[in-house]
């Protein structure tokens, strides 16, 4: 009699086998969908003797169902939400405070500025403040501020420039902002008060002696320290002097830094007052240049679009040309991946056997990088599993002859006479 039951846990097993293989085919296009594995063990009845010498099975069982975590193809996508994890680690999902864990990551934007999966479980990560500056410690649902960034006033102005030095000595005490002719050289760049307006700040440089320039400034053409016109009651007053060494370098200036104090009638502060940083300006006998001219500063903006890094920062893209970092996604990790449960929409929750989630930014704690605008196929071998479709089907056969023929023998027995 234990043919029969042989024979049935072949064909119970066989049958598993196939509905787990059905399951990987019907989902071998779902994005991040990890294939299943049927793990069968034998069965033997247990005896008082202690001796196996002379046992045989009683058949086989599912010993589990085992999810194999390996990584999916990643390809393109033309969703910038689209995200995909190159190497280990989940999404941290939340629906309703009820955490969950994903390798899917086809996302959108609800109305109000929520990143969700198309089940409606949200992103989790950190948020960043209104500079930028990521919060980290406790995750929370990501959510895209779409609020304008607010304007920023120039502090700081770095100007890397070449003086001819072949330029004649002219008196500074002549120097009229009007005169090209009292002036060797002059730059101009747009700098913005504290609530967002652009002023042109021009800088000037005349040639005093050999080595010595002394920079004059005007703020929207009204001149920086003094008025016009001038006079020896009202002689012009240059922001300071630039001290160049015999081999054209620069020496230092005087005061150091130079300071431009930029009064405004715009209702922002004022005046606010910029740094000129000239580091790396060298005198040479060739002409005037402007190696580099960055000073900070912008106006307001508006939020234009965003992308996700490697390291899952969401970059905001401004109309100012300016880029600000919003959030961050976190992954979460698990010591036995295959202890999660599966509860559909391509979701698993924690459970005992998974052990708690090691949950991180990517990149680190041995978690996989996330790439935007791409996603993770299914793992699913389709050929793989269609030669394991014949084979599953051959071992269904095969028990099914193993309890004809217990039933054919059963036959013979009773038309024994």
């Amino acid at each position: 009699m234990s043919s029969f039951q042989q024979g049935l846990s072949g064909l119970n097993a066989a049958s598993k086998s196939l509905e787990a293989i059905g399951n990987n085919v019907a989902n071998s296009g779902t994005v991040g969908f990890k294939q299943s594995q049927v793990q069968f063990s034998d069965i033997y009845a247990s005896t008082l003797s202690g001796s196996g010498a002379a046992q045989i099975g009683i058949g086989t069982q599912i010993a589990r169902v085992a999810q194999l975590f390996s990584q999916g193809n990643i390809t393109a996508s033309n969703n910038p939400l689209d995200m995909a994890i190159n190497g280990d680690g989940f999404f941290r999902m939340s629906s309703g405070g009820t955490i969950s864990y994903a390798r899917n990551g086809q996302f959108e934007l609800t109305k109000e500025g929520y990143i969700q999966s198309a089940s409606g479980a949200r992103l989790t990560g950190y948020m960043a403040d209104a500079n930028g500056v990521i919060q980290s410690g406790a995750p929370t649902e990501l959510i895209i501020n779409k609020a304008d960034l607010a304007p920023k006033a120039t502090t700081k102005y770095e100007l890397k420039l070449t003086l001819d030095s072949r330029k004649d000595a002219l008196d500074p005490l002549n120097f009229n902002p009007d005169d090209p002719a009292t002036f060797s050289d002059s730059t101009s760049a747009s700098v913005y008060d504290s609530l967002g307006n652009a002023h042109v700040l021009r800088t000037f440089y005349v040639k005093t002696a050999g080595g010595e320039w002394s920079v004059f400034a005007t703020n929207d053409g009204v001149p920086i320290g003094y008025n016009l016109p001038t006079d020896a009651t009202n002689p012009p007053i240059p922001l300071g002097t630039m001290d160049f060494g015999t081999g054209g370098v620069l020496v230092g200036t005087t005061p150091s830094p130079l300071v431009a104090d930029m009064a405004v009638t715009t209702g922002a502060a004022t005046p606010f007052q910029i740094a000129i940083d000239y580091k790396g300006t060298q005198q040479f006998a060739q002409t005037f240049g402007i190696n580099k001219q960055l000073p900070d500063g912008y106006p307001a903006g508006t939020l234009t679009g965003f992308d996700v890094a490697n390291d899952g920062s969401i970059v905001g893209r401004y109309t100012n040309g300016q880029v600000n970092v919003l959030g961050q996604v976190i992954l979460s990790s698990f010591a036995n991946p295959n202890g999660l449960q599966n509860i559909g929409d391509n979701q698993w929750v924690e459970t005992a056997e998974s052990g708690v989630p090691l949950t991180s930014t990517p990149g680190s704690s041995g978690l996989g990088a996330v790439q935007s605008a791409r996603i993770e196929e299914s793992n699913v071998d389709l050929t793989a599993e269609l030669v394991n479709m014949i084979t599953a089907q051959r071992y269904y056969q095969a028990n099914a002859q193993t309890i004809k023929t217990q039933d054919q023998i059963m036959q013979t027995l009773v038309n024994l006479r």
